[in-house]
């Protein structure tokens, strides 16, 4: 599929850390393609990587096709050995169809895998609430089985967007959804990573299958890189 509006920029971050004045930077990334939407921030955290996945669509989501169960990327570099750490219902999103789960932890839904072989794009590292033929049991993060298999599979607990009602979609009630947002934890990084210069090749999957859309993140180009300070997103580095 081709995609239709895709943007890439970095979003410089001012915090203090011990007291002295530091600053890193903050991958943001977003692709669109007709009624599909997705955003990801990459952030740090010590040695945690830390990724807020976003189904940024306005429409309301129905089939499988338009649920984002996934994203890839590949880090620059030699290849990191990442601990799968939490998967949290990110402020304000919600899940669908299900009670809501103890301390918003949707982990068990999730699986991660580094040193990937035949993703999207060759993408060594995904995360995903979908199979895929690429992620199984053992590769789900801490948290409870909320809803059977005990493995990433299907279309459960993918995301769907903001808009969606959740009594119209393929399934009806028996699909569980999150709406519209996740914060995966990632531990693990090097001292002083920095995801805007070592981050790249992000794609967003739909759907349970990499036959369905994949909506690909090009490297940025001039332009991305003079609207920097235009996309500027501040935060306060704990």
């Amino acid at each position: 599929m081709s995609t239709k509006y895709v943007r890439l920029c970095a979003a410089l971050c001012a915090g203090a850390v011990a007291g002295s004045s530091s600053s890193a930077a903050v991958l943001f990334a977003s692709a669109s393609s007709g009624a599909r939407a997705a955003s990801a921030t990459f952030d740090t955290s010590g040695t945690d990587l830390v990724i807020t996945l976003t189904n940024t669509s306005s429409a309301d989501a129905g089939v499988p096709s338009e649920m984002l169960t996934g994203i890839f990327f590949d880090i620059a570099g030699a290849a990191l050995s990442l601990s799968r750490s939490s998967v949290l219902l990110d402020a304000g999103s919600i899940v669908l169809n299900d009670p809501a789960p103890a301390g918003g932890i949707v982990g068990g839904e999730f699986g991660y895998r580094g040193g990937l072989a035949g993703a999207p794009h060759g993408a060594a590292y995904g995360v995903s609430s979908s199979g895929l033929g690429l992620f199984g049991p053992g590769d789900l993060f801490p948290g409870p089985d909320l809803e059977p298999p005990a493995s990433p599979d299907g279309v459960q607990y993918g995301l769907t967007t903001a808009s969606d009602p959740g009594n119209n979609n393929n399934g009806g009630a028996s699909v569980p959804l999150i709406r519209n947002a996740v914060v995966i934890t990632l531990g693990g990084l090097p001292a002083n990573f920095d995801p805007f210069a070592s981050i790249h090749n992000i794609s967003f999957q739909y759907g349970t299958g990499l036959d369905e859309p994949n909506l690909y993140v090009p490297a940025p180009g001039a332009s991305g890189l003079l609207a920097l300070g235009a996309l500027a997103l501040r935060r306060r580095r704990r």
